[in-house]
């Protein structure tokens, strides 16, 4: 249990460790185990000195900042600085947490969600999300990336939080302040690789997977020799999340890129734990992975022999809206061409659940067990930071889309069985992009990284002109979005105007937020029409530019219902006009 110890750190490449403590260098003790801690005596004064600057020497190398190191003043090569996680007087004590099932998220980027782009700023926001109707905010990665901006992905310190946003006890005022109206966090974290800069775990020990590599650098050591350490390091700072942070969820990245061929994966054991603390904080804590694999096990119970996460992201259900509301059709969008893709998301959940994918070039997924799997574990967007962000100019559906279509955009995420979730903006019609950033110091790494975005979206067939530098700080600051938009009676107005009445109505008719796939009956009566039946409430969508008309035995099915909602244009049942979305309830509901 040495790892709990002040000033302790495992470091068993190491023949010596001495701690840097301000001026003073401190020879650590062997504790077994590749362990070395410092003795009691300098625990003791440093604790009474308050925050100090401390680093770590190892066979006379260094310092190098802890591994575990909770703040980081200076950047990320420097010094640690110590933070007391429990000094923070927190306010939710009324909060007792938020399950997943039935909920709306929204995810967020500190530092382009505001001007100020720091957690304050992004309290002052607060309010528009709970009027918005919003349950989750999820917040991307916030640790410790070497530079001053970021996307988060880059980072190497996950027990630190980004000093520039406001450090750890900024995050925490964040996360009290949104406890106390209402919204739950999950924080996006990173387990699958490392940062291009400020990642000094290999000199410490065997962090990562010697010979083994993934799309963003080496793999980390999770099954190979001395991987207990390596396994340790990661769960234990899930589990500082929720205690010292009081985060509600996680997001995990790209948990296909974890490779683990031990018994118990590492996914499992990070249930298996957050489960084990659930129960201690007496508070749902929800665990949501981001896989390629469209694997039903990932979320499985593990009572059931699964894997055991919450939920996990549903990249098919992105693309069948995407490719059928924008008609883009190239690369990874090809298979989802045609209405019968939305057809299969809606009632199944996977639309590769074991088809031919053919951007892969191989069969892909697995069926989704819908008599026993609950709908609303796979979370579901129209648009998000990757599939904004990772498009050549980071342009979002504003870009090519008109109010009507994205109305069916949001209509077909909001609306559905699943747990939707928000792209920051996205509620507004936001006319900025969100655009590949990164601020790295070193010359050579920023040149690197400009020049290989651009090669990427060369090969794809972009003409490299416009693909923006993400070196270069009007990148970043292009993506910050733009607050005064939502003012007046233009589309920004009555596009958020519109989602807050499709979240009001998801609120209101409870089959729309009922789990069961087995309640939700699917029509594509026509080449661009979609008909979404649920008990009590019917979703008629129009994906074209033609009129188009119910058939008769539908059209009689819905004689006498009352209109929910409606965007496009439509007078009655059975004529839908270009780009319609018609809800309608058997009874009428209350404004």
């Amino acid at each position: 249990m040495t790892r709990h110890e002040p000033f302790s750190v495992w470091a068993p490449r190491a023949d010596t460790a001495e701690l840097v403590l301000g001026s003073d260098t401190v020879v650590l003790e062997p504790a077994g185990d590749g362990w070395f801690v410092a003795p009691a005596d300098t625990v003791a004064q440093a604790s009474a000195a308050g925050d100090v600057d401390y680093g770590y020497l190892l066979d006379g190398e260094g310092p190098f900042p802890d591994p575990r190191s909770r703040r980081q003043p200076k950047g990320v090569h420097e010094l640690s600085r110590t933070w007391d996680a429990s000094a923070y007087a927190w306010g939710d004590h009324a909060w007792s947490g938020r399950p997943l099932a039935g909920g709306v998220i929204y995810e967020l980027h500190i530092g382009t969600f505001t001007p100020g782009g720091t957690f304050d700023s992004a309290i002052e926001k607060l309010d528009h999300l709970v009027e918005l109707g919003i349950d989750f905010v999820e917040v991307l990665p916030v640790n410790g990336f070497n530079g001053v901006h970021n996307w988060g992905y880059d980072g190497v310190l996950w027990y630190a939080v980004h000093e520039q946003y406001g450090g750890p006890t900024g995050y925490q005022r964040f996360v009290d302040a949104c406890h106390q109206r209402g919204l739950a966090v999950i924080q996006d974290v990173v387990y699958n690789h490392l940062g291009p800069s400020g990642n000094y775990l290999p000199k410490f020990g065997p962090y990562l997977h010697d010979g083994s590599s993934n799309t963003w650098g080496a793999s980390l050591n999770l099954d190979g020799e001395e991987s207990d350490a390596v396994r340790d390091y990661i769960v234990d700072n899930v589990l500082s999340w929720f205690t010292d942070m009081h985060v509600d969820g996680l997001r995990l990245d790209a948990v296909h890129a974890l490779r683990d061929d031990r018994a118990t994966h590492i996914l499992q054991e990070m249930a298996i734990q957050t489960e084990r603390v659930s129960a201690r904080l007496n508070k749902p804590l929800t665990l949501i992975a981001e896989s390629d694999r469209n694997d039903p096990r990932t979320i499985t119970p593990l009572e059931a022999g699964g894997i055991g996460m919450a939920g996990q992201w549903s990249d098919d259900f992105h693309h069948a809206v995407h490719a059928n509301v924008t008609g883009e059709h190239d690369g990874y969008y090809s298979d989802f061409a045609g209405i019968e893709s939305l057809v299969k998301v809606l009632t199944r959940g996977f639309f590769h659940d074991g088809t031919y994918s053919s951007f892969r070039g191989h069969h892909h997924g697995a069926p989704i067990d819908t008599l026993r799997t609950p709908a609303w574990r796979l979370v579901v967007c129209n648009q998000n930071h990757d599939q904004i962000g990772n498009r050549a100019i980071g342009d979002r559906l504003t870009a090519t889309l008109d109010e009507n279509q994205l109305a069916l955009a949001a209509g077909l995420t909001l609306l559905s069985p699943f747990t939707p979730m928000l792209f920051m903006g996205e509620e507004w019609a936001a006319s900025t992009p969100w655009q590949f950033f990164t601020s790295h110091p070193e010359p050579e790494l920023g040149t690197a990284t400009a020049e290989g975005r651009i090669a990427e979206f060369a090969k794809l067939g972009w003409d490299p002109s416009i693909v923006p530098d993400p070196q270069d700080p009007e990148t970043f600051e292009r993506s910050k979005l733009q607050w005064g938009e939502i003012e007046g009676d233009g589309i920004h107005g009555r596009t958020l105007e519109l989602y807050r009445r499709l979240i009001h109505l998801r609120r209101s008719i409870p089959s729309i937020t009922d789990p069961s796939f087995r309640d939700v009956t699917v029509h594509a009566p026509a080449e661009t029409l979609l008909v979404v039946e649920r008990p009590d409430v019917a979703i008629l969508v129009n994906l074209g530019a033609d009129t188009v008309e119910l058939p008769d035995a539908l059209a009689a099915r819905y004689t006498g219902w009352s209109e929910a909602l409606v965007s496009g244009d439509y007078t009655a049942t059975p004529t839908l006009g270009a780009h319609t979305l018609v809800v309608l309830t058997r009874t009428h509901l209350a404004a």
